[in-house]
């Protein structure tokens, strides 16, 4: 039996959308791992599972990271889980709700499908709702120490946890080397996502983003939101970003309440099937 897929990309961060009619059983963490490995499966950032019924939106959906887990949200997947909804003629010209376990949000697909915009929900810095551990109190500028080396962070959650850490110069080396550490840390009891932020002036900022579940990553719609929260949240930059990062640019307004609107690129990359052979051959974690 073949399953049928689509694959997309949202500034290089790459999705494979499989519809659940397609699937003979529900998808396994074996061969979510297999589908999303570059090597011994089609490649991806993680796989889209939808539509599903929903009882308080039009549209739900399931998001698995290539190591299997789930993630609550995904502001990238949710772009490109809207345009396969418009390109199946799912949805048109007016906003739509979607159900993802971190919440519902606005989505309005626009430029015929190449620009999608999301409305995040709004971002707490809430310890208890991130989750980060110790005390109830909002996470700001607080110490870690990594490798001999002291870090200050910001924590915030847009439906899913995010570790923002402010300064004054980035690299992907630096994401590939501390994201990691961050990431499992025991800080944040559901792991979290990182972003390492630098200030380009009040309407720009610049990140490298590790994700949770994913590693190192080209973009990333919620991390966009919650690093463009956290300069809003410190006075360093407006209401109004543009968020850089290694594979383009998303725009994030901020509103009362820090309620997010993310407003980004999508690129439909193929349709195909995936063969069950590709299953029966043991992959390398």
């Amino acid at each position: 039996m073949l399953w049928a897929f689509t694959k997309y990309h949202a500034l290089g961060n790459d999705y494979i959308v499989i519809d659940p009619k397609n699937l003979p059983s529900p998808l396994t963490t074996a061969q979510v791992k297999t589908i999303c490995h570059r090597n011994f499966g089609i490649g991806s950032d993680g796989i889209l599972l939808g539509p599903l019924p929903s009882k308080k939106a039009k549209f739900a959906l399931r998001i698995f990271n290539p190591d299997g887990s789930e993630a609550e949200k995904s502001g990238n997947g949710l772009r490109i889980y809207s345009r396969y909804l418009w390109d199946r003629k799912l949805v048109g010209k007016e906003e739509f709700t979607i159900e993802t376990p971190g919440g519902l949000v606005q989505a309005e697909v626009m430029d015929r499908g190449k620009t999608v915009r999301v409305e995040m929900g709004k971002v707490s810095f809430w310890s208890n709702d991130i989750p980060v551990a110790g005390p109830r109190r909002e996470v700001i500028n607080e110490p870690i120490h990594l490798r001999g080396q002291q870090f200050t962070f910001c924590a915030a959650t847009v439906g899913n946890p995010h570790c923002v850490l402010p300064l004054p110069k980035i690299s992907a080396d630096l994401a590939k080397q501390i994201g990691p550490l961050l990431e499992t840390h025991l800080r944040f009891p559901n792991r979290t996502n990182v972003q390492f932020m630098k200030v380009l002036d009040r309407k720009n900022i610049q990140i490298e983003i590790w994700e949770r579940g994913a590693g190192y990553t080209l973009a990333s719609g919620s991390s966009s939101s919650a690093a463009a929260a956290v300069a809003h949240r410190l006075g360093l930059c407006d209401r109004e970003i543009s968020v850089h990062m290694p594979g383009g640019v998303i725009a994030i307004e901020i509103g009362d309440g820090f309620a997010i609107r993310m407003t980004g690129a999508v690129t439909k990359v193929s349709d195909g099937v995936i063969a069950r052979e590709m299953f029966s051959a043991s992959v390398v974690a």
